[in-house]
């Protein structure tokens, strides 16, 4: 026995949203949010919005020169007072502060060099991986 099922085109629509409601999933969210998509309207659900702090610059020249500024991160107290050149290692003045030296200016017997050479080759690889696709 054939059975033919005619639906008026009322009951057709509700059959229709009946499918849609049961293949939608209500207990995760979209996967297209993961791609960077819009889900559609969001109504406060993010919290209250972090406003950006501008903290203040010293401008004291007595103080920039006397204290390390910036160096308290407590409500209370003050910055570092700095002390005079004799009481800091020796080592201390003898740091390189210049631009990184290139790698043809080190020793290739040194650790540095292959420390150097290794971290280059790290960076390209990952520069190349960007590269492929897929």
């Amino acid at each position: 026995m054939i059975c033919t099922l005619q639906l008026t085109m009322k009951q057709f629509n509700i059959v229709k949203q009946l499918n849609l409601l049961s293949s939608h999933r209500f207990y995760a969210a979209n996967p297209s949010a993961a791609l960077g998509k819009k889900l559609g309207k969001v109504s406060g659900k993010m919290g209250v919005a972090v406003e950006k702090r501008i903290l203040p610059v010293e401008t004291n020249p007595e103080k920039l020169v006397n204290y390390v500024c910036g160096s308290n991160i407590y409500i209370k107290g003050e910055d570092i007072k700095l002390k005079p050149d004799n009481e800091y290692p020796e080592w201390l003045w003898n740091l390189y502060t210049g631009p990184p030296k290139k790698l043809e200016d080190h020793d290739p017997e040194t650790k540095e060099y292959w420390r150097i050479l290794r971290k280059m080759a790290l960076r390209r690889n990952n520069q190349l991986s960007k590269l492929k696709k897929f």
